[in-house]
């Protein structure tokens, strides 16, 4: 156990479940650190699994959770935009006292999966939709999509998800005018 983790378990309405999933990580030969405000647990220094509390429910975030076999059909995308990590969803303690030893078994095949070095395969930057309003833009200003191309992959998809995530194309239209400088300037939408 992390001294530097202890002040998560004492707080909030999850407590005796967090601990109990704590115990079963713990158990199965992970080190404990702290990693964006949350217990996380790792295997010769890469990220298997997380533990996090929300208002309905406390989680175990499976980092690679993608590539486990699900024979129970427990493990659970957050969103579809989530590519790589799987929850497992617990709302008390019952449950997690019956699933403890698939709970293990599941954190087993995901320290084997860090073992063999197997990566999720991510969604590359052409498989995101170009929204219609932007793409207007790219087409009337040489300039940006000349400056959209030179952007790094990771700044261009989160443009085009954060343009493509507005409902309505007056909003999606505002997104993309208010970015454009960004964009111009060689900048991600959260430089």
């Amino acid at each position: 156990m992390n001294p530097k983790t202890d002040f998560y378990f004492d707080k909030g309405k999850w407590q005796e479940e967090i601990k109990l999933l704590r115990k079963i990580v713990l158990d199965c030969g992970l080190t404990e650190e702290l990693k964006w405000g949350c217990p996380c647990y790792v295997f010769e220094g890469r990220n298997i699994v997380l533990i996090h509390v929300f208002k309905e429910y406390c989680a175990l975030l499976l980092f690679k959770g993608a590539l486990l076999q699900d024979p129970a059909g427990i493990l659970i995308q957050q969103t579809e935009n989530v590519q790589s990590a799987r929850q497992i969803r617990f709302t008390n303690i019952k449950e997690i006292k019956q699933q403890t030893a698939q709970i293990k078994t599941y954190i087993y095949e995901a320290i084997e999966v860090e073992r063999a070095g197997l990566k999720v395969p991510l969604k590359k930057t052409k498989d995101y939709a170009v929204p219609e309003e932007f793409q207007q833009k790219l087409d009337a200003l040489p300039a940006l999509k000349k400056a959209f191309a030179a952007l790094t992959p990771g700044r261009q998809r989160a443009y085009l998800f954060y343009f493509s995530q507005a409902k309505q194309s007056k909003t999606r239209a505002a997104r993309v005018e208010k970015y454009i400088p960004n964009i111009l300037e060689g900048k991600g939408p959260e430089d």
